[in-house]
């Protein structure tokens, strides 16, 4: 990432953090309570989306807390180097405390599978989702949770249902699998291979922290991209 790119990560993430924030309404499609929200912090203005935890439904797999884990997301992203997960800050908004990710302008006629068919020179950052998967064990990567806005980044998306301690990948992408693995990756991994980031570590559970860990050591020992034998490790709906 560029020193700009740092200055400008550094401004979202002080304008989510200290702005005053104002829902604009909210997000259709969600099965959790989700809002697009206006942020001002002096003159600076921005849109977020923000996820409190009063309007997560309970699940049976996930303890309460999904925001979180969307925090957690984010940082491992900048912890690896990816770049793939928006800024994404823990605060209080309207309705309590939640999740606030700085909202990303992008085409949503397009999504992984669209991606995927049409942009063969974005086949390596897709390749770098796919990893990221696969250490937070992403339980939901649906086709619409890859998103590309207009200077071609790949952003992802929705990281609620992360970090489970069992492992339950659910993924669409599939498409690199048997592959090796880039060196690069690889050497992106073993960033948390002895110790995972107390960002990261803080906001998950002791038994989720220790199984991340397992995860980056059978990546770096393994660096094969995985074929689903099963059938089943695909989330639903995919899109």
């Amino acid at each position: 990432m560029s020193a700009d790119e740092l200055t400008t990560r550094a401004r979202q993430v002080h304008i989510l953090t200290c702005g005053e924030v104002e829902i604009e309404g909210r997000m259709p499609w969600s099965s959790n309570a989700t809002f697009l929200v206006n942020v001002r912090c002096g003159d600076d203005t921005a849109q977020a989306i923000y996820k409190p935890l009063r309007g997560e439904r309970p699940l049976w797999d996930f303890e309460p807390g999904l925001h979180r884990r969307e925090v957690a997301a984010y940082h491992l992203s900048e912890t690896l180097g990816f770049d793939l997960v928006p800024p994404t800050i823990l605060r209080d908004g309207p309705y309590g405390e939640g999740s606030m990710q700085w909202f990303v302008d992008v085409d949503h006629r397009q999504h992984y599978f669209t991606i995927h068919e049409e942009r063969p020179d974005l086949h390596d950052t897709l390749r770098g989702v796919a990893v990221f998967d696969l250490l937070a064990n992403n339980t939901d990567r649906k086709s619409g949770h890859v998103l590309i806005d207009g200077d071609d980044h790949i952003w992802g998306i929705d990281h609620g249902l992360c970090f489970s301690a069992d492992f339950k990948l659910r993924t669409v992408v599939w498409e690199f699998g048997g592959e090796p693995i880039d060196a690069a990756l690889i050497a992106a991994v073993s960033r948390i291979v002895d110790r995972v980031p107390l960002e990261i570590a803080t906001l998950l559970a002791d038994d989720e922290v220790e199984a991340m860990l397992k995860r980056a050591e059978w990546l770096t020992e393994n660096p094969v991209f995985p074929i689903d034998q099963s059938g089943r490790r695909y989330p639903w709906p995919m899109v």
